[in-house]
């Protein structure tokens, strides 16, 4: 299947790295390598670190961008950033948080409630996967992901009827679940989305432990920046976007002494300026692709 991905808020997301030539970038999550071609496009003689955690996504990398002596490909997750870049320092960072469109739409993989396939939704290919934690992990537990992960009201009604499903046989594909979670909620929670979007997206979190380390993985990307550098993230859903929200603000947050004090005693000055507070897909981009609707776009340069 060709690897394939509609990068949302592309030219937005490409202009707001305010590309240098010569300069060092990192791509964290490359997927179909769309933004890093664009890089490469603006970098004249600098180079380009194109990070990403699926085996399959590194191997179209390989074949699109890899022969450019610019560019260095790596199989890892972006929350090895430091490690990667090993005392380097970038002028951008970019990480697009979005399961990929080739990881949705390619069946073999179980991320999508709309095609039947095995319960996978592993992004690396690796570890504990949809399977395991459907069949693995007790009601109360299923409980608390759905409703943390994907901010669903019906959570423990789905938890109860997958435990029940489970001791008749184990939930084995991505239709018997989908099937599951729709028989869980009311007939007027079907009707703006499918009901099992939420439910889905909270065990895909879970699985790739998507939140577990992005508060330290933003401060990371951050860490990686030459002063002028920088950080633009692109999230999916409102959880991850409050994180990168909560941090930018912190980067660009000076004095925290309380208002009577006369002067400053704590000593803290911003790190960053913010380039945008949150760019989100126009109308016409909505129209062309329906999954961008909860994409924003943050950005912030490092000024110290």
């Amino acid at each position: 299947m060709e690897f394939s991905h509609i990068s949302v808020l592309f030219n937005e997301t490409i202009d707001s790295l305010d590309i240098k030539e010569g300069g060092l970038y990192v791509d964290c999550t490359c997927g179909g390598a769309g933004h890093s071609r664009a890089i490469l496009e603006r970098l004249g003689g600098g180079r380009l670190i194109a990070i990403d955690r699926d085996p399959d996504a590194v191997e179209v990398i390989k074949q699109r961008i890899g022969s450019d002596p610019r560019v260095e490909i790596v199989n890892r997750n972006f929350n090895e950033i430091s490690d990667i870049l090993n005392g380097r320092k970038a002028d951008g960072v970019l990480a697009d948080l979005g399961v990929s469109s080739f990881q949705l739409d390619n069946p073999e993989r179980g991320f999508s409630f709309h095609s039947d396939a095995p319960l996978d939704m592993r992004m690396s290919k690796s570890g504990k996967s949809a399977f395991d934690v459907v069949n693995g992990y007790t009601q109360s537990e299923l409980a608390d992901i759905i409703s943390r992960y994907g901010e669903e009201k019906y959570a423990k009604s789905i938890a109860r009827n997958i435990a029940a499903a489970r001791e008749k046989a184990p939930v084995r594909t991505t239709l018997e679940l989908a099937e599951i979670v729709k028989n869980s909620v009311p007939m007027k929670a079907r009707r703006d989305s499918h009901p099992a979007r939420k439910t889905f997206q909270a065990i895909r979190i879970e699985v790739n432990s998507e939140l577990d380390t992005l508060q330290k993985a933003v401060e990371d990307m951050f860490g990686s920046l030459k002063v002028g550098g920088r950080l633009s993230i692109i999230t999916f859903h409102s959880l991850e976007d409050r994180i990168v929200k909560e941090k930018f603000r912190e980067f660009a947050t000076g004095c925290t002494c309380p208002k009577e004090f006369p002067v400053c005693v704590c000593g803290k000055t911003p790190r960053a300026k913010l380039v945008n507070k949150g760019l989100a897909p126009g109308s016409q981009e909505l129209e062309n692709n329906n999954r961008s609707r909860s994409a924003r776009l943050r950005t912030v340069e490092r000024i110290k």
